[in-house]
């Protein structure tokens, strides 16, 4: 039945099951165009607590999904150039990225951005991977607030693997930076390495050989952009250089142009 759905029908029928499943915007107007149409779903995706979804619901947002990332354009690892040693630097949106891994930058809660509409990569991953990632992140949540206690919140550097859902690639690393306010110290450089360092640990554990990290700690946790690079750089060349053989690829994904060119800069 759903094969049968044209990608507009798709968002028509997603819009309107989440508007119901909302239970508070049920009776929203729903915008004519479809550029309305989609900010009115990813808002409703990422409000959303983690519950169960009606498996019907669920298989038409996961075709919706996909081919929206086939329109954007999935990014396999043969197609980002190697700089050296196994390094490479990609600016662009992390979700079109076909690796073993990706790094989200997460906040405490580790559940993904609730902004409607906000533009950080917490939001990004979640909205693209579908409602199943906050899920299974709460799940996780669930079973360490059984284990630490209901007020437990994810320490900064402990990295948390989940499947990436609808995301091309195949697992996503979960990790809380460390959150810069006033000056920089070296307790906090340290907590930066121990993120880079501690996710490679689990690239390791698990299996995955190509992982994607995302500029950790910067932009609204407020570590400056030109030392955590410096840090991500230098930390990763010191793993990769006591794992040899291990990791097929590291890449530095960049958004903006001024973390490009610090990147380029390091790695040249």
């Amino acid at each position: 039945m759903t094969e049968n759905m044209t990608q507009d029908q798709r968002l028509d029928y997603l819009v309107e099951e989440f508007k119901v499943d909302s239970g508070e915007y049920k009776d929203l107007q729903t915008p004519g165009d479809r550029q309305g149409k989609r900010r009115i779903l990813r808002s409703l995706m990422n409000i959303r607590m983690p519950k169960k979804l009606d498996d019907f619901v669920l298989t038409v947002q996961d075709e919706y999904l996909q081919e929206r990332i086939r329109k954007n354009g999935i990014v396999a690892l043969s197609d980002i150039p190697e700089i050296r040693d196994g390094l490479s630097i990609w600016q662009g949106d992390i979700t079109r990225l076909a690796v073993d891994a990706i790094v989200n930058a997460a906040n405490s809660q580790m559940l993904g951005c609730f902004v409607p509409m906000h533009t950080c990569i917490d939001n990004c991953i979640h909205t693209f991977a579908g409602v199943q990632l906050r899920a299974e992140c709460a799940r996780q949540m669930d079973q360490l607030k059984s284990r630490y206690g209901r007020d437990y919140e994810q320490p900064t550097a402990v990295p948390m693997l989940t499947d990436a859902y609808n995301l091309p690639a195949k697992k996503v690393i979960h990790i809380v930076g460390p959150i810069v306010q006033g000056r920089l110290t070296s307790a906090l450089e340290d907590d930066l390495a121990a993120c880079y360092r501690n996710t490679l640990d689990m690239c390791l554990e698990n299996g995955l050989k190509s992982v994607a990290f995302c500029c950790i700690s910067t932009g609204v946790f407020h570590f400056p952009n030109k030392r955590a690079a410096e840090i991500a750089v230098q930390t990763v060349k010191g793993w990769l250089s006591e794992h040899p053989g291990t990791m097929e690829r590291v890449i530095f994904n960049v958004f903006k142009d001024e973390d490009k060119a610090y990147y380029e800069q390091l790695l040249r």
